[in-house]
C-alpha cells in the first residue's frame, strides 16, 4: 500500500508540475504578440479564393444576440450586399427563435429574406458540411464562401472540402483594430500612491488578458483540428 501511494504520490507530483509549467508558459506568451498571429493565421489559412461567390454561407453556433452571431451576420450582410447575385445561406442547429432572429437581423441588414436560405440540420461542423452537401447538392459545384469567426476558419474549409465541396473559401469575422490613444491621467483621475499606475501600460491593462482570451481559443481550436484528424473529416 506504502508502495502505491508513493507511486500516485510521484504521478501527481509529475502532472501538477507539467500544469504549472504549461500555465506559466501561457502566461509569459500572453505578453506578446504571439497568441495575435496564431489567431489570424487560423483566419488565413485555406480560406484563400479568388472567384466571386455564388453563394455566402454563415455558420452560427450560438445564441441571437451574441457576439460571435452578430460579427458573423455583420460579415454576412456585407458580402450579400458587395456581391447581390449570390444566395446566403444559414446554417444552425435547429432553434426557431434564434434562426428567425439571425433572418430579421439579416433583413434588417437590407439583405432579401429571398436571397436567404436556411439549413436547419448539424451539430457540428462535420454534421453540418454532410447535410448542406446532401440538401444542397448542387453546391458541391459551385463557388462557396463560408463567414465564421477566425479560429474555426482552417477547419471549416477543410471539413466542407473533405465532403466534396470543390470551390471553398472564407472571410473570417475579426474584430478591426482601434486606433486610439488609450492612457489616462492616473493622478487627475484621484489614483492612491499605493496602486500601481497603469495608465500608460497599454498591454497590461489590455493586451494580456485579451490574448490569455485568445489562447484559449486557440487551444480549443486545435484540439478540434486534431479530433478532426484522427476521425479522417479532414
Amino acid at each position: 500500500m506504502q508502495k502505491l501511494f508513493s507511486i500516485l504520490k510521484q504521478i501527481f507530483r509529475w502532472i501538477f508540475l507539467t500544469l504549472g509549467a504549461f500555465t506559466f508558459f501561457l502566461l509569459v506568451l500572453s505578453f506578446t504578440r504571439v497568441p495575435y498571429d496564431v489567431m489570424a493565421w487560423l483566419g488565413r489559412s485555406g480560406s484563400k479564393y479568388d472567384f466571386k461567390p455564388d453563394a455566402i454561407v454563415f455558420l452560427g453556433g450560438s445564441g441571437m444576440p451574441s457576439e460571435a452571431n452578430l460579427i458573423r451576420l455583420y460579415y454576412t450582410s456585407a458580402m450579400a450586399a458587395r456581391f447581390p447575385e449570390s444566395g446566403v445561406w444559414i446554417i444552425h442547429p435547429k432553434d426557431t427563435v434564434v434562426i428567425a432572429a439571425m433572418l430579421n437581423e439579416l433583413i434588417l441588414h437590407k439583405v432579401d429574406s429571398l436571397r436567404i436560405h436556411i439549413e436547419k440540420r448539424g451539430t457540428n461542423t462535420r454534421e453540418q458540411a454532410l447535410c448542406l452537401a446532401h440538401d444542397f447538392p448542387g453546391l458541391l459545384k459551385q463557388n462557396v464562401v463560408f463567414i465564421t469567426s477566425p479560429e474555426n476558419m482552417r477547419r471549416t474549409t477543410a471539413t466542407f472540402r473533405k465532403v466534396g465541396f470543390m470551390h471553398v473559401g472564407g472571410e473570417a469575422a475579426s474584430e478591426n483594430a482601434m486606433f486610439v490613444d488609450l492612457d489616462f491621467d492616473f493622478k487627475k483621475l484621484g489614483g492612491k500612491k499605493y496602486v500601481p499606475d497603469v495608465s500608460d501600460n497599454l498591454g497590461l491593462r489590455y493586451n494580456f488578458w485579451n490574448y490569455l482570451k485568445l489562447e484559449i481559443n486557440c487551444l480549443r481550436e486545435f484540439t478540434a483540428i486534431l479530433y478532426y484528424k484522427l476521425n479522417g473529416w479532414i
